[in-house]
């Protein structure tokens, strides 16, 4: 049975041209599920107050904690050293995941 979580992924400040340089080969990682590991349902980039970004993140479906955090780690943003802190937390087994209906991963 999936596990759902929610992955924030905060980034170390003045990363822009960091983000830049890495973002076609985070959106190719996202889009593959990191190469299988997950379903990526949903996710986007997240801001401060004044608009500027801090990080980014995604409702995953995996089929559990490791391979969620196996994807957070493997993800291009975190391995050019973009990314600060991981953080996952399950979701409850009541969590309405069909209700979105276009995933940023295709399921399989």
């Amino acid at each position: 049975m999936p596990a759902f979580f929610l992955m924030r992924c905060l980034h170390h400040e003045g990363q822009d041209a960091a983000r830049d340089r890495h973002r076609p080969a985070h959106r190719a990682w996202v889009q593959s599920g990191g190469e299988g590991l997950a379903t990526v349902l949903i996710g986007s980039a997240l801001q401060d107050a004044s608009g500027a970004s801090i990080g980014n993140f995604g409702i995953l479906e995996a089929t559990g904690l490791a391979e969620a955090k196996a994807f957070a780690e493997g993800d291009p943003f975190n391995k050019a050293g973009i990314v600060a802190k991981i953080e996952l937390t399950p979701l409850p087994a009541t969590f309405q995941a069909g209700r979105i209906s276009d995933p940023m991963t295709p399921r399989p």
